[in-house]
């Protein structure tokens, strides 16, 4: 699992926005609530791309009910370390069902829509983040 060490490492203070784009979602992926814009990491771009043709393939575009955000310069919560939204490798879905510390209330076949294109869930931890998906690996 990625850690803040690992994106500062990498990308640097968040504050300098390395790496950072504005991504032009294409427009046979702007279906539902998928964003047209995507404020995020450059390494974002491919996975999150897999992942929302995965969910229109998969027939589960009614399952994405909200996109809560992906960059959010801020420390997690509870935490001294960094968010990694703070270095736009994270994304927030359906986050009025997936409270921080709740039970997560997403399917299996959305949650793997995102695991299948690279992505960690946050509603599988101990402290559970059901509307947190973050790269696996940078």
């Amino acid at each position: 699992m990625v850690k803040s060490s690992a994106c500062l490492k990498k990308y640097g203070d968040p504050e300098l926005q390395k790496n950072m784009v504005v991504w032009d979602v294409p427009t046979a992926l702007e279906i539902g609530v998928i964003p047209k814009k995507v404020y995020c990491n450059q390494d974002m771009v491919k996975p999150l791309e897999q992942a929302f043709k995965n969910i229109i393939n998969r027939g589960l575009v009614g399952e994405l009910k909200t996109w809560d955000g992906c960059f959010n310069i801020r420390k997690k919560r509870g935490a001294v370390s960094m968010s990694l939204h703070s270095w736009g490798i994270a994304i927030d879905i359906n986050a009025a069902w997936n409270g921080f510390g709740k039970k997560p209330a997403m399917t299996k076949e959305l949650v793997k829509c995102f695991t299948d294109a690279g992505f960690d869930w946050g509603g599988s931890w101990s402290r559970p983040d059901g509307m947190h998906f973050q790269l696996s690996k940078i």
